[in-house]
């Protein structure tokens, strides 16, 4: 069962109020502020739940994160449908201050941030209806929840504003920290995060969502493996593999179907659920909090298909025409072509089907039509954020960046020998020991043909420029400048700590 979040009076920024207000004395002894609502266990866990739902926001997962992270990268391309200006500017690679999409995303991660930071301050208030245990990992949950936000707010921009006490005023402003601050803060998050937390095996079915050990130990890998830091990604990854609670799943398309979620191969989702109502609200907070997705009505092929698979990204799976062996199978499990069957095999696609160029390929992953006759805004699929898949090949470039190629092919072939994969193992013969640039050419394969569409590969390009692990510029439209995107203009606006003096060079 999926854990509903809900938005609770612990979002409300108090301390906010007038000279006149004050002169009116406007205490009101029946309204809730955070000082006087955190009082029990089950509030606190109210209060941890709203930042989980701010994942849910239209900000986040609802909509803009997909578009975010893979127009920023090379898995799509603009599709059949009428993708709006705002988007099409950054498939384009015309980055700018004042862009939707980037200030979006933004103040969603700083929405999580600040949920966050009123569970940390308060929660040794709590008194009643609590264990020292349930107190510990609430507390956790929201120090994983800021880490991993400071992790996407660092990744993205560099050095950002650092809030880590909840915000009272609108005069709460912080001055923009250097990115080695920044980062060092989702570090220390996800640190005390793994301290705190159960494993998943800990957690009842009512509470699958939650963040777990093995979910902050994959995340602060991921930040270690973004700085180049390999050492220190491997304790993280090797704890995981050997824990025990984890494998790959036989069926690719378990991980992102609705029947089989927070499987074995999943470590951390963000849940999504038709149960709870429906996606149509706009705003951007309250009522801008849903339970279902956008994701296949904006990809799908029978619905907007704003984005479709790039060509690069096609042409990257091995098929029997380039001189393999065979097709690798999960070029299938994740696109849609002409004439493939949908809605349990009872739907064959037709060209009329498909907005615009129909002899293009579909994205097929996170769509609903693999079990209905037609997209739609009410899509319940979870985001699979971290899968164990995730972990083998991060672990397999550590080894082989530590010198220890020989152990690197051994996580690389784990993914290829998926049961309905089963693509030819990397012989050993071509990647003998100490063959560092080989290897890494084939992991930057395997991570682009095991993850598209599921906002991975646009870091890790990001990662791979910075250490010049890149053979070529997988960007036609990158700039130098687009390393790192702008602040939005609004933050430097409201942020009285803030000048465009902090802004990031280009912009």
């Amino acid at each position: 069962m999926k854990i509903r979040l809900f938005i609770t009076a612990c979002l409300i920024l108090i301390g906010a109020v007038s000279c006149d207000e004050e002169k009116l004395n406007p205490i009101n002894p029946n309204q809730l502020s955070v000082e006087t609502f955190f009082v029990s266990g089950p509030q606190l866990l109210a209060g941890v739940n709203s930042a989980y739902a701010a994942l849910q926001g239209l900000d986040l997962y609802i909509r803009e994160y997909f578009f975010f992270h893979d127009m920023l990268s090379d898995d799509v391309e603009s599709g059949g449908g009428q993708l709006e200006a705002h988007r099409n500017q950054i498939v384009q690679g015309a980055i700018d201050p004042s862009n939707p999409l980037i200030i979006s995303n933004w103040r969603g991660w700083y929405r999580v941030v600040h949920r966050a930071n009123i569970v940390i301050d308060n929660a040794e208030n709590v008194t009643e209806e609590i264990t020292d245990d349930l107190r510990n990992r609430i507390v956790g949950e929201a120090y994983f929840l800021r880490g991993w936000a400071y992790y996407e707010l660092a990744s993205m921009w560099g050095g950002v504003p650092l809030m880590t006490t909840m915000a009272t005023s609108i005069e709460s402003a912080s001055p923009r920290s250097s990115e080695e601050e920044s980062f060092q803060q989702a570090i220390n998050d996800l640190t005390e995060a793994i301290n705190r937390l159960p494993n998943k095996s800990a957690y009842g079915s009512s509470d699958l969502g939650r963040a777990t050990n093995a979910a902050a130990q994959a995340m602060l890998a991921k930040v270690h493996l973004f700085r180049g830091d390999f050492t220190s990604a491997r304790p993280l990854l090797e704890a995981i593999i050997s824990s025990g609670e984890y494998s790959l799943v036989p069926r690719y398309l378990d991980n992102f179907e609705e029947e089989n979620e927070h499987n074995q191969e999943s470590i951390y989702e963000v849940n999504m659920t038709r149960d709870f109502g429906d996606a149509n609200v706009w705003d951007g907070d309250g009522s801008g909090i849903s339970f279902t997705t956008f994701r296949g009505q904006e990809y799908s092929p029978t619905a907007w298909r704003n984005l479709v698979p790039s060509m690069s990204l096609v042409n990257a799976f091995e098929m029997e025409s380039n001189g393999a062996e065979k097709d690798d199978p999960r070029f299938s499990y994740n696109f849609y072509q002409v004439g493939d069957t949908y809605n349990n095999g009872n739907s064959v696609l037709t060209p009329d089907a498909v907005q615009g160029d129909n002899t293009r390929p579909s994205w097929r992953k996170y769509t609903m039509i693999y079990k209905q006759s037609a997209e739609n805004m009410q899509s319940g699929i979870n985001f699979r954020v971290i899968r164990y898949a995730d972990v083998l090949l991060m672990m397999a470039e550590v080894e082989n960046e530590l010198g220890n190629t020989a152990a690197a092919l051994t996580y690389l072939n784990e993914t290829r020998q998926r049961a309905d994969v089963e693509m030819p193992l990397y012989p050993t013969a071509q990647y003998p020991a100490g063959n560092q640039d080989q290897m890494r050419i084939a992991i930057q394969h395997e991570r682009r043909v095991e993850f598209p569409g599921e906002q991975i590969r646009n870091r890790d390009i990001r990662r791979w420029r910075r250490l010049n692990f890149l053979e070529g510029e997988p960007l036609p439209n990158f700039r130098t400048h687009h390393d790192l995107l702008p602040l939005p203009f609004a933050e430097i606006d409201n942020n009285s700590a803030l000048t465009n003096s902090d802004q990031n060079p280009g912009y």
